[in-house]
């Protein structure tokens, strides 16, 4: 079987000075994200990471750019992630929708406490994304594109 990455998608959200974080159990430990998943068949960049914050927050998500595009390796393994953050906002949570049974609850956190809280972060790519966010000027959103 030919080895490939996993392309996935993520948006940090910013209100103020707090980012709406998802926290998860992946292997039965709490940890934070931010909403994120993985690109389905058929989905655009954009369409995925829409998907994925109103899956996971119950919101719906309007992106405003691309923070960057991160290439990671899980440690003792090949399983390699590609991942397109977007930064972008939100409006309130959606009546009639429900949290994904993969989220335990979402917050909004400071930097600060996303970097030193009591939940650690689910991978290194959701301190660097943060970090980016915070320091680079997103790229336009003109710059991704789907041919079909």
């Amino acid at each position: 079987m030919a080895w490939s990455p996993s392309v996935t998608v993520a948006a940090v959200i910013r209100d103020r000075d707090r980012y709406l974080m998802v926290e998860e159990r992946p292997d039965g430990h709490a940890v934070i994200n931010q909403p994120a998943g993985h690109l389905e068949f058929g989905e655009t960049l954009l369409e995925a990471v829409g998907r994925e914050v109103l899956e996971e927050t119950t919101r719906v998500f309007t992106p405003q750019g691309l923070v960057g595009v991160y290439q990671w390796t899980l440690p003792g393994s090949e399983r390699t992630y590609l991942r397109f953050c977007f930064v972008g906002e939100v409006g309130d949570p959606l009546r009639g929708h429900s949290l994904d049974p993969d989220i335990t609850t979402t917050h909004w956190l400071t930097a600060e406490q996303i970097r030193c809280g009591s939940l650690p972060p689910r991978s290194p790519l959701v301190l660097r994304c943060l970090h980016d966010a915070e320091n680079l000027t997103p790229r336009a959103l003109d710059c991704l594109h789907a041919l079909t």
